[in-house]
């Protein structure tokens, strides 16, 4: 199928449903204090079963242009119990009174972090609804696939695992995300490994991911993206759940949840447990996950104290390498080349030639080729409102991370592993097989904290800040080798720590000038600091010696915008927001003080529209991401003789983002989003190895794509829904993806179009149970033989270039079925 065929596929439902004439009913109301009978200005309306809602005015009256024809709204404010109304066609004004309460929902510790219509931000909400719809066991960056600009991918292929996730090109560790406010990403690495929250979907209320910088937040700086989850159901009433699931590839799912719902003392307590198989689709890539989530809540006149646990341990089979390209693709040729060029032993070759066609090859053979890993989270927040319109929040967190990968070396020098050489019948020993496992143990710990003063219609004001420190060791061990001389069990071959501190304070200012025009401003202040082991030059005798070295960073992070409201439903805004980030724990410990990078600058310019017609809606988003000293792989060696990344000066993201949804009819509706983009970079100096001359040579490229930055990305959802039933066809286009910066086609990952189809039938108030949900997921329906992700590596040998490009493939297709009993 052609790309233009395809991509006509994903849209061609919106075509279709434009030409549907449909009238849609307008409803007006007013919502008031159910004790005093004062009007509440800013609750939240919400149209059952969409996306649909509006606000009430000063007055507390509201109008809402409706979707559906099967009429129920649910109206939500803070410190007020949510209550859904139905009404008939027949209604043209409610009058709702909410009955007042302590203040129930979590999102109080998340407000700070957050945007709304009236924050000139382009982000997109994930409700509970549509996560459950998607939640088969696989990791969150596979259930956010289909929000805009979003590419997704698993190392072992079938979701479960090791999974990442770009959105707008910008890879994991430039995407910040937090959890009710705390920060996710690694202090050092400043990736976000999803492997170790298995299953945490399960205990997520909802997600908003913000495009570009976003708002200021906490921890490592959105250099494409911020993505905030909130944890906790804290539903109002008891209730218990078991969701089991089995499918393709082994994959089995159990989850137990219960909750005890708010009693009458205050408290309220919920708790999961839950365990996930799945042998991957990957050859021996199997995940043995385990996971729990605990938290309780106690609510007074005014305040909500919260309390929250979880933790999750893996142990997955390794499939980082990926598949070699000539096995990938069954050449016999290239695999040759590829055999000689990278030295493989007899066996290793014959194994590699016997697997040709493989897609689901894997290098490791090793047993215990396993990562291992278990991370433990403790966060404690409370809430007091100071008035009714000053609300305060702080929050306690520490994580306790430890464990290792393991990994068998063949002929590995015993020198790396501070090895004395051994004599054996005359034969000096300097090479052994040896099994090493290398450790990570951390520390992270700090204090958040809010104050948010809001006066509605006239302006609101947050300012709060963080301090957190990062205290990091690692280290490794030999717990086996052919030829370990005079070494013991336990002796540690390298051993060292990091020590990271991160401040930040900020002030967020919304003031309104009318009720149609508003401006923003947001101020933040952020200060690094890091202690490592690194590398430093003797001046004279030029010798690299390991020293303690110590950096300080200060970020100014400014952004502003305004949003101006046309008319109910619709806004357009505009914004200029600046990020700053300093380099990852890899930049530093293979540099030198004189050669490490400097941090990176981001200006990101966005201009966008939303517009909800009743039964329609349109948003479009643009954007201009215009980085300084952008960190990339160049190849080149610095001072110690270590590749690592370089600033590059100017490089940029430009691109437009577009959403549409349309009610076909009362039982059809279609969603959809599209964004075309350019990722360049002006000037890109690429290196080689050459090993004939023993240097290295330079090649220079102008105006060259951004490696895995794809110039379009397209989602469409179709989905039916009739009572207890409902179905959606989930269709996503990804274009083509360099591997590297010299935009050559003979480096990429080719476009692909994957479809999945997934059917659900809930029934309620069955004999002994309160719910029954069942679902089935057809993931990739039409078997799209596809890979979502890829690296490169080369140099010059015999006078030519040699590269060698490596794949992760993704599963065929493949069936998951969950059944979900509620009590």
């Amino acid at each position: 199928m052609s790309f233009y065929l395809k991509l006509f596929s994903l849209i061609i439902p919106i075509l279709f449903g434009t030409s549907l004439q449909s009238l849609s009913q307008t409803i007006e109301g007013r919502v008031t204090d159910g004790d005093t009978g004062e009007p509440l200005a800013g609750a939240s309306i919400l149209e059952v079963g969409t996306e649909n809602g509006t606000s009430t005015d000063a007055d507390g009256e509201f109008s809402l242009r409706l979707r559906e024809s099967g009429y129920e709204l649910r109206i939500s404010f803070i410190g007020y119990q949510t209550q859904t109304v139905s009404f008939t066609e027949t209604d043209s004004y409610l009058e709702i009174e909410l009955t007042s309460q302590p203040v129930t929902a979590g999102e109080v510790f998340v407000n700070a972090l957050r945007v709304d219509d009236s924050t000139p931000v382009a982000y997109s909400n994930i409700s509970r609804d549509a996560i459950e719809i998607r939640n088969t066991g696989q990791d969150i960056p596979m259930l956010v696939s289909t929000s805009p600009s979003v590419v997704s991918a698993s190392d072992a292929g079938a979701g479960i695992g090791y999974t990442n996730m770009r959105i707008r090109g910008v890879d994991q560790a430039r995407i910040n995300v937090t959890v009710n406010g705390i920060p996710m990403n690694d202090s050092e690495s400043h990736g976000v490994f999803w492997v170790n929250m298995p299953d945490f979907a399960s205990s997520t209320q909802n997600i908003q991911i913000q495009r570009g910088v976003g708002t200021s937040t906490h921890g490592a700086s959105a250099f494409g993206a911020t993505m905030n989850l909130q944890s906790a159901l804290m539903r109002p009433d008891s209730y218990g759940e078991v969701d089991l699931g089995v499918g393709a590839y082994g994959t089995q799912k159990a989850t137990v949840q219960l909750g005890s719902g708010l009693m009458d003392n205050g408290w309220q307590v919920e708790g999961r447990l839950s365990k996930i198989d799945s042998d991957g689709y990957i050859d021996r890539a199997e995940s043995d996950l385990r996971s729990f989530y605990l938290s309780a809540a106690r609510h007074g006149d005014r305040s909500l104290l919260k309390a929250d646990v979880f933790s999750g341990q893996e142990r997955t089979y390794q499939a980082w390498n990926g598949v070699p390209e000539p096995i990938l693709e069954n050449n016999p040729n290239q695999l040759e080349n590829y055999i000689t060029d990278l030295w493989l032993g007899q066996e290793e070759a014959d194994r590699w030639r016997n697997s040709l066609g493989n897609r689901q090859f894997n290098e490791y053979t090793y047993e215990d080729q396993v990562d291992n890993y278990q991370q433990d989270h403790y966060q404690l927040h409370y809430s007091y409102k100071l008035t009714d319109n000053w609300t305060t929040n702080t929050s306690l967190h520490y994580t306790y991370g430890r464990g290792y990968f393991e990994q068998f070396r063949e002929d590995d020098g015993l020198a790396t592993y501070n090895i004395d050489p051994i004599e054996i019948g005359g034969e000096t020993i300097e090479q052994s097989d040896l099994v090493r496992r290398r450790w990570l143990d951390n520390d992270f710990y700090g204090v958040i904290a809010s104050n948010e003063y809001r006066l509605e219609d006239e302006w609101n004001l947050t300012i709060g800040g963080a301090y957190n420190e990062y205290d990091g060791d690692h280290f490794g061990e030999v717990i086996w080798a052919e030829f370990a001389g005079e070494s013991q069990p336990g002796d540690r071959y390298y051993n060292n720590n990091g020590f990271k501190t991160d401040f930040n304070i900020y002030g967020k200012l919304n003031y309104y000038f009318s009720s149609s025009f508003n401006t923003y401003l947001d101020l933040q202040y952020r200060a690094v600091t890091y202690r490592f082991l690194g590398l430093r030059i003797d001046g004279n005798t030029g010798e690299v010696n390991d020293v303690t070295q110590r950096d300080r960073i200060n970020f100014f992070n400014p952004k502003a915008g305004f949003v101006y409201r046309f008319a109910d439903g619709q806004r357009a805004f505009a914004s200029l927001s600046v990020g700053g980030k300093e380099p990852t724990r890899r930049d530093y410990v293979e540099s030198t003080e004189e050669s490490r990078p400097d941090p990176e600058r981001l200006f990101d310019y966005e201009l966008g529209y939303h517009g909800d017609f009743g039964r329609y809606s349109l948003g479009v988003n643009l954007y201009y991401m215009l980085y300084k000293d952008q960190l990339i792989t160049t190849g080149e060696m610095n001072d110690v003789g270590n590749t690592v990344r370089e600033n590059v000066p100017d490089s940029y993201r430009t691109g437009v983002e577009l959403q549409l949804g349309a009610r076909i009819t009362n039982q059809f509706q279609w969603n959809g989003n599209l964004t075309f983009s350019q990722n360049k970079v002006n000037e890109y100096e690429y290196f080689l190895d050459d090993f004939d001359q023993g240097t290295q040579e330079r090649f220079l490229f102008e105006d060259v794509d951004i490696a895995l930055s794809p110039s379009t990305i397209a989602n469409s959802i179709l989905s039916y829904q009739s009572g207890g039933f409902r179905t959606e066809w989930i269709s996503k286009f990804v274009s083509r993806q360099y591997l590297d910066n010299t935009q050559n086609e003979n480096r990429s990952i080719d476009p692909y179009w994957v479809n999945d189809l997934v059917v659900r039938y809930h029934w309620d108030a069955l004999p002994f149970v309160r719910s029954l949900t069942a679902s089935l997921t057809v993931n990739n329906i039409l078997n799209e033989k596809y890979v979502a992700n890829g690296y490169t590596f080369g140099w010059i040998s015999g006078g030519e270039q040699r590269h060698f490009n490596y794949y992760y493939p993704q599963a065929e297709r493949h069936v998951m079925f969950n059944m979900k009993v509620g009590f």
